[in-house]
């Protein structure tokens, strides 16, 4: 890097008026600050990044006076464990140091590299500092949870086998309907599976439904099991639909709506995808002379979605407490599971239409077990669904899919069609009196987030609509409002 090339650099940071994801300026003018490992650290873990040392973030992005260039290069060298003795990080990542004339004095520039996924994480270890492993969000140097760094120090080791016995569970956990119809599919979809299996307990062998014992398997247990969640509690797909663009927006009242999806993969996804599906706007097109209603997210992009949340998570047993989240907002559909990527997967190849996947067992029995609503089989396991998904939402003039891996979590983003900021006042008052039966004005604001000017106004438009009726006459203290019974 040359001194215009810094120049430029420093000048965008300045105008942004701070540092950013990949770049972290440090004054350090004749000693290392300790802050400089944690960042050496979240660059490491992260996506990489650069440390430019003796700049001032405070005065502008500029040089500091009087910086030492040699005696912080050799604080720095010897901090990496580089100088023969102990350094201040254990898994250090690989980097360069160039030394960069900027307005008369020398400054350190230094590229981090980020660790192999298999060295991961980077972890600060000097002492009398906040040890611990970082990773980069924005400017900030953001310490993993212990999930986290498990998921990192656990990469590339042999997962929790999803053929694994599930302890208590026998063949009167498995829904005998649902087994004879995967059986079925599987003799038209993957014959030679089934080729001389004499009885029904070596056909569910041969699906890994059952190990070779005859005890019932993790994968098998959750594709075709009665109740899945009496083994797993928190096996569930979490549907929350949210008031405006962040959670919490509205007040006390937590959810515009909310719907936990329970039972076997395949009845998850399907209840998933209604619930959303109830909560987006429709859209008609005229093709040719029938009307065609469609979800303003394609429905086959929220059932990818969704599918792809269900079959790749993590359900090692440190993960199994988790949920899978859905959360809908006015601009935008957030499908989040636990566990990070798998087998080499980056953000940088996930287009390449390569699938790989910690469950295979899971894979496949997806692949033949019929959905309850008809839609065929939650998973193709070709590789092909993320562009699919691309396609799809282009095709429907909407945004890509945002896909956002983390350490330990795996999150993709739909975006909605533009609208109007959307009014919920209404709605929130009448989701609190179904709750409360009765409640007055001050009481409707606190529970709704609502000022009082704007209880108001919705009550007396919901009085106007025959949704609610007052309790006393307006003079009265005592006034409060109840929703009207509806006469069928």
């Amino acid at each position: 890097m040359n001194e215009n090339e810094l120049t430029g650099l420093l000048e965008s940071l300045r105008r942004m008026g701070s540092d950013d994801l990949n770049v972290e300026a440090k004054e350090s003018a004749t000693t290392l600050s300790r802050d400089v490992w944690e960042t050496v650290s979240a660059f490491a873990n992260t996506a990489g990044g650069t440390i430019v040392l003796g700049v001032s973030e405070r005065a502008g992005f500029v040089p500091v006076e009087n910086f030492e260039t040699e005696k912080v290069l050799n604080q720095f060298v010897a901090g990496m464990g580089d100088a023969g003795g102990r350094g201040k990080l254990a898994n250090p990542p690989k980097y360069t140091i160039e030394r960069v004339e900027l307005q008369g004095t020398v400054v350190l520039v230094i590229t981090i590299e980020e660790l192999d996924p298999s060295s991961k994480p980077c972890y600060v270890i000097e002492r009398g500092a906040q040890g611990g492993s970082y990773k980069r969000i924005d400017d900030k140097d953001v310490p993993l949870s212990s999930t986290e760094v498990l998921a990192l120090a656990s990469y590339g080791r042999a997962t929790p086998s999803d053929r694994d016995a599930v302890a208590g569970a026998g063949a009167d956990n498995l829904d005998e309907t649902l087994v004879d119809r995967t059986i079925d599919r599987a003799f038209s979809l993957t014959p030679r599976a089934m080729r001389g299996a004499p009885d029904k307990q070596t056909k569910l062998e041969r699906l890994n439904i059952l190990d070779s014992q005859g005890n019932v398997t993790k994968a098998g247990l959750l594709v075709v099991g009665t109740y899945p969640q009496q083994f797993y509690p928190k096996l569930f797909i979490d549907v929350a639909v949210h008031a405006g663009t962040q959670k919490g927006m509205a007040g006390s009242l937590r959810f515009m709506d909310r719907t936990i999806c329970e039972g076997t993969l395949g009845e998850m996804i399907s209840d998933a995808v209604a619930a959303v599906a109830k909560n987006l706007r429709r859209t008609s097109t005229v093709q040719g002379v029938s009307r065609v209603d469609s979800l303003e997210i394609p429905e086959e992009v929220l059932r990818e979605a969704i599918a792809n949340a269900v079959i790749h998570r993590e359900y090692g047993d440190r993960f199994c407490g988790q949920s899978i989240a859905v959360d809908v907002f006015d601009d935008r559909v957030e499908v989040t599971n636990p566990g990070g990527l798998y087998g080499g997967k980056t953000r940088e190849n996930l287009f390449d239409g390569s699938s790989r996947c910690r469950n295979a067992t899971l894979v496949k029995l997806m692949s033949i077990v019929p959905l309850p609503d008809g839609a065929g089989s939650p998973a193709e396991g070709n590789g092909s669904g993320i562009p699919m998904m691309v396609d799809a939402m282009r095709a429907h003039g909407l945004a890509e899919p945002l896909f956002c891996p983390g350490f330990d979590r795996f999150k993709v983003v739909l975006y909605r069609s533009k609208i109007e900021p959307v009014d919920h006042g209404g709605g929130l008052i009448v989701t609190a009196l179904k709750h409360y039966g009765e409640l007055g004005t001050r009481e409707l604001a606190e529970r709704t987030g609502l000022t009082i000017s704007q209880v108001r106004s919705r009550v007396n438009a919901l009085i106007a609509q025959g949704e609610l009726e007052p309790t006393a006459p307006a003079t009265s203290r005592n006034r409060k409002y109840r929703l009207l019974e509806r006469v069928e």
